[in-house]
């Protein structure tokens, strides 16, 4: 099984950071990402990041990059998470939205909705649920090209929001990003056990 890790945007995109500048989305995604990709391969699972680049990659190129490998190696060897980080709003302001969440496609495969839900119940036992409402199946549905128009079982995680004072603290703690490493290298490792 391949594991491909993409990490959202890049140091050209506009916003995506926190209200006082001290969380940039595309820098903490990829170092989330590398020492993902490097806890997997500990863990003697295949794993490689999509997007080594600093600069952003257009959707359309990621999910060519994602696809050809589907292409060679076979949709059902290989399964995509894509790392970001949640914004209540987009106004530079601090707000009180927390928690993480697990998003799948509208035309999302069983697959995905499984490798979603495992990935939320990681979350839970670390108490990074937040204080909104989870629905039932335990992960949310949205229209992301990422997840949308790739052929393997594809997860877009938000972890927790950079415009969440005490979640940016967490977020850039040393605890905090060994967290949400742990919490998606345990998850796919059950999921690739199921």
């Amino acid at each position: 099984m391949k594991v491909l890790i993409d990490n959202g945007h890049g140091s050209n995109t506009a916003g995506k950071c926190s209200p006082d500048r001290s969380l940039r989305e595309y820098a903490w995604a990829r170092e989330i990402a590398s020492r993902l990709v490097d806890e997997l391969k500990k863990r003697g699972i295949d794993a490689e990041r999509i997007v080594p680049e600093e600069k952003d990659i257009s959707l359309r190129e990621r999910c060519r990059r994602v696809n050809a490998i589907c292409n060679k190696l076979g949709s059902k060897n290989v399964i995509l998470i894509s790392v970001h980080i949640n914004a209540a709003k987009s106004d530079g302001r601090w707000h009180d939205a927390s928690g993480w969440s697990g998003w799948v496609a509208p035309n999302a495969s069983q697959k995905s909705k499984v490798l979603a839900q495992t990935l939320y119940d990681e979350a839970a036992k670390r108490n990074l649920k937040g204080n909104r409402s989870v629905p039932s199946c335990k992960y949310w549905v949205g229209n992301f090209a990422i997840v949308r128009d790739t052929n393997c079982p594809a997860v877009l995680t938000e972890n927790l929001f950079q415009d969440n004072q005490s979640e940016v603290k967490y977020l850039l703690s040393e605890a905090g990003k060994q967290s949400i490493v742990n919490l998606h290298a345990d998850a796919i490792v059950k999921y690739l056990s199921l």
